[in-house]
């Protein structure tokens, strides 16, 4: 197996990695914390409610936050496989797919460490220094949560997705539907991230539902594609 091939099988098995891992964590919190929906109720309701997770519900949401961080070396498989076809392509997608990864963890790292200590202060706090904590509650979840992690992580997401569907549609031994897929994945993102935007979360709801479902599916089948990629003779 040569270099080229090595790096992009640990892309591929990265990508599949954090798609078993983002549905476990994803379906724990589900259960025992209300989420996602419980991101929509305010501080008096929902820092209770993450303290009461306890040491097990703290260590899902660092593992939880770890996840996005496996876009690292599927950034370098994804360049690896594809930077003899499209060149700028494979190098703006790993960069894309590194900020995302960046961009999400901060946004998920939040609740396992500020908003953790907010739950703490407010076990003990009184109805002034409550206000705070709510007011600081808020703006975190405004700017590492909406905007960050998920805006922001997710446009750079959907950008790596395009290109590298793109991309591969240019390279021999890629599948072309794999390609196509690539465009409907990203596409079915680029809708879904603005559901968080006042004016138009009611259009883009059921799109947000449906990526849900598509995300980590396309990361599987993405994943499967760059394990069983082989490059043209001669790269290395």
């Amino acid at each position: 197996m040569t270099n080229s091939s090595r790096s992009t099988a640990v892309a591929g098995f990265s990508l599949i990695a954090a798609a078993v891992l983002f549905m476990g964590v994803f379906s724990y919190l589900a259960s025992v914390f209300g989420y996602p929906d419980v991101l929509d109720l305010p501080a008096a309701d929902v820092l209770p409610k993450l303290l009461a997770l306890g040491t097990a519900g703290r260590a899902a949401w660092f593992l939880y936050a770890l996840v996005p961080l496996l876009l690292v070396p599927a950034a370098v498989g994804t360049h690896a496989a594809l930077r003899d076809t499209s060149p700028g392509a494979a190098r703006a997608a790993a960069i894309f797919a590194v900020l995302s990864g960046l961009t999400m963890q901060l946004g998920l790292a939040r609740w396992p460490t500020f908003q953790w200590e907010l739950a703490r202060a407010w076990a003990t706090a009184s109805g002034p220094e409550r206000e705070t904590i709510a007011a600081v509650f808020a703006g975190l979840n405004s700017y590492l949560g909406n905007f960050l992690g998920e805006f922001v992580g997710e446009l750079t997401l959907n950008l790596y997705f395009v290109l590298v569907a793109g991309a591969m549609l240019r390279t021999p031994g890629f599948p072309r539907w794999a390609g196509f897929a690539g465009y409907v994945a990203g596409g079915f993102g680029f809708v879904a991230m603005f559901r968080n935007v006042p004016a138009v979360a009611g259009a883009v709801a059921p799109f947000a539902g449906i990526n849900n479902a598509v995300l980590p599916l396309w990361l599987i089948a993405l994943g499967v594609v760059f394990v069983r990629f082989r490059p043209a003779p001669g790269r290395n």
